[in-house]
């Protein structure tokens, strides 16, 4: 099990309608989201901010690969367009933090 820490960050205005959504997840995301392999997954937003972490088994790599695989990411996405300002970095890459430390 790897850790994963992430942030997207919301347009303005756009707060409400993000947390709706989650109150609303569609059934095939969350079965998507737990057949990739994520455990444990908790979004919190400050602000414009939102802030995941998740649990990843084996490891974030495949559970990345195992959603971008997933018939219902697409969808997802598409619907959130206009909601998500920035979720990956100039690379493409998740914006992510850095585990530093950890207690079990």
């Amino acid at each position: 099990m790897e850790r994963l820490c992430f942030f997207i960050e919301l347009h303005e205005g756009a707060e409400e309608d993000y947390e709706r959504r989650h109150d609303e997840i569609w059934p095939e995301m969350r079965d998507a989201v737990s057949a990739a392999g994520y455990t444990n997954y908790t979004l919190f937003r400050r602000g414009l901010t939102v802030i995941g972490y998740a649990e990843c088994v084996p490891d974030v790599a495949t559970v990345l690969a195992n959603m971008a695989k997933a018939e219902v990411t697409p969808l997802w996405d598409k619907s959130l367009e206009g909601v998500i300002r920035r979720l990956t970095d100039d690379d493409g890459n998740l914006v992510r933090a850095t585990e530093v430390w950890h207690l079990d």
